[in-house]
């Protein structure tokens, strides 16, 4: 797999929820971590979605936010 994204996140499905439209799909990274992400129905069906799958979370977004109390 190649991709432009800088943040790649090696984890397990931990949840699906699906929707009429939309699937929510709940990634455990490393220490616990957990990564929710909303895709396409159709999106879930064509990798195969299923609990304890493998997967990768990419993310790429041009601005991340950092904050503190």
């Amino acid at each position: 797999m190649k991709t432009s994204a800088r943040n790649v996140l090696k984890g397990k499905v931990k949840k699906i929820t699906k929707g009429a439209v939309n699937t929510e799909v709940v990634v455990e990274a490393g220490s616990g971590t957990r990564i929710v992400s909303i895709i396409t129905k159709a999106s879930a069906e064509k990798l195969g979605l299923k609990k304890g799958k493998k997967v990768y979370a990419v993310i790429k977004a041009s601005d991340v936010m950092i904050a503190k109390d």
